[in-house]
């Protein structure tokens, strides 16, 4: 008999309560005194009704601005206390929350914001710059909340004397206390960007069930509760930290601990420091921290659950024993769609098999991608979604209505995504059938890579491919394939790319054609160029610098 994964029963029977202003506010009545965040690195926590206190106060200096609901907060800052007393609070105030990966600068900034049309921004003293740099496109926002990392004063004055109403951060925190219109279930919370597999990057509309529902799968997976610890590093601007660890925190009446990076060497002490119980890790993470060198006390914690996005498989059983922990779970979903497929808690799966069917919530298939016809137990397909609850998926990618309709084609949101099922009914992921790269676990967009390289006066034209990385869990390192109309070296294209594409996404190689392999109707054949590889004529970022150091 096929499988199906049964465990996930809400915390909040009630799907009206389905929103962070509702769960903050219930949990700051019931466990009042209760710590809900810690900031080590701030050297400070906050109770859940010190929490409530915060959020509203930023609520209350929002709507004093003028802020009305469902305007867009752009926030754009690295882990902090601040960044979660911006998303809870601009949640009480009615207003949407949009977060902005810190690396982006440029095109990939002016893009986001436009299709956004913030009207309000918070953002860390350093980005202020970026700002400033495409002013002429950001006009909409009308005032910034400078977070002070040691130079807000200068980052304030800089966006005053641009046009804009700038102050810092902590104005908030001297506001009067005052909520917004509640929002409802179906009301937009956030809009969090995907990483553009075929076109610019979308913004994907999650409205408040989602979000909820989100971190309510993560409380399922985990079994978390009020008497755990959560801990998280991964970038609140991704979706890993927001709804599948900070809002899962949320939603158990946990405690949860937030550092602003994550450190391989630390990672267990820090883990110590605070009594942890709970952890995410991301693509790579669980590589880096397996390859510290073993110490003796590894397994003196009180970690009992790894939630790990994908799981090293390879390396699963001997990590456990390492470092003495009870399971490890994972789930495979989009922003889009939630998580439609997860784990069962504590249970040892098949090699490489991501979970079940989250069948009392979704309905999924894996179809042909040409026909959308479902194909046979064990072959490949897309995976296709649609959910069994209101409110629970997107509502859409926010400002493109034509990517929204062709997302969902037939009635089923296509993920773009090759998967297999077993007869027990495990799902497997085998591929991706768009063009999407991953790289220390940050999606990136080829489409808008090879935007950026094409504003260089010598391409002609400029491919973008993911070529296998020597780390586990589906990394990728980014391949740029290029023609050029002049002599050019590898050195000119990655000194172009600094300050127009985010660290993270700037190729490691980069290989120089005569021309690129086309299908008849001209579009570049990726495939052919992905089997082809790293070549004798690749240049490699890592070899260059390290001939240059």
């Amino acid at each position: 008999m096929t499988r199906t994964y049964t465990d996930l029963k809400p915390t909040f029977e009630d799907a009206g309560l389905w929103t962070s202003p509702k769960v903050l506010r219930h949990h700051a009545a019931r466990r009042p005194g209760d710590t809900f965040l810690i900031a080590p690195e701030e050297g400070r926590q906050w109770t859940y009704a010190e929490m409530l206190d915060a959020a509203e106060r930023v609520s209350g200096g929002l709507l004093a601005a003028g802020a009305e609901s469902g305007d867009r907060v752009l926030v754009m800052a690295a882990n902090s206390s601040q960044f979660i007393r911006t998303w809870l609070g601009s949640a009480v105030a009615g207003l949407v929350e949009v977060p902005i990966n810190t690396a982006y600068e440029g095109e990939f900034l002016r893009h986001q914001s436009t299709v956004v049309a913030p009207r309000w921004a918070v953002i860390d003293d350093v980005f202020a710059e970026r700002f400033v740099a495409i002013a002429e496109h950001v006009r909409g926002i009308e005032k910034f909340w400078v977070i002070d990392t040691g130079g807000a004063d200068r980052a304030v004055s800089a966006l005053r004397a641009h046009g804009w109403q700038a102050e810092p951060w902590t104005a908030f925190e001297q506001a009067a206390a005052k909520a917004g219109t509640d929002p409802e279930m179906s009301d937009l919370a956030s809009i969090f960007f995907t990483s553009g597999t075929t076109g610019p990057s979308k913004g994907v509309a999650m409205p408040h069930a989602q979000m909820y529902f989100f971190g309510e799968e993560v409380v399922s997976l985990t079994r978390l509760t009020s008497e755990d610890t959560y801990f998280t590093c991964t970038p609140l601007f991704h979706g890993n930290a927001q709804f599948m660890a900070a809002y899962p925190a949320l939603i158990a009446g946990a405690r949860l601990v937030v550092r602003s990076k994550f450190s391989a060497s630390r990672w267990i002490d820090q883990l110590r420091e605070h009594d942890v119980t709970v952890t995410n890790l991301l693509g790579v993470m669980m590589d880096f921290v397996w390859k510290q060198a073993p110490r003796q006390d590894d397994r003196d914690n009180r970690l009992r659950c790894v939630f790990a996005a994908p799981t090293a498989s390879s390396i699963l059983r001997e990590f456990k024993e390492r470092f003495g922990i009870e399971a490890f779970v994972e789930v495979f979903g989009l922003t889009e769609t939630s998580a439609p497929i997860l784990s069962p808690y504590g249970e040892d799966r098949p090699a490489g098999a991501a979970g079940l069917q989250a069948a009392d919530w979704f309905d999924i298939r894996l179809v042909d991608p040409a026909t959308d016809e479902e194909v046979a137990v064990g072959e490949v397909g897309e995976l296709v979604v649609r959910p069994r609850r209101p409110w629970t998926c997107s509502m859409g990618y926010y400002g493109m209505p034509d990517k929204t309709v062709e997302a969902w084609r037939n009635l089923w949101f296509h993920t773009g995504d090759a998967l297999r099922q077993d007869a027990d009914g495990w799902f497997y992921f085998v591929d991706r059938y768009k063009d999407a790269l991953r790289r220390r676990g940050e999606n990136i967009s080829s489409y808008e890579i090879e935007q950026a390289i094409y504003g260089h006066e010598a391409v002609l034209e400029c491919a973008v491919i993911g070529v296998a990385a020597d780390v586990e869990a589906g990394e990728d390192e980014v391949m740029a394939v290029i023609t050029v109309s002049r002599p050019v070296d590898a050195a000119e294209i990655w000194a172009f790319c600094e300050g127009r594409i985010p660290a993270f996404a700037v190729p490691r190689f980069i290989r120089f054609v005569e021309a690129l392999p086309k299908t008849p109707s001209e579009k570049v054949r990726k495939a052919a160029l992905r089997d082809e590889g790293i070549t004798s004529s690749t240049y490699d970022r890592t070899v260059w610098a390290a001939g240059r150091g």
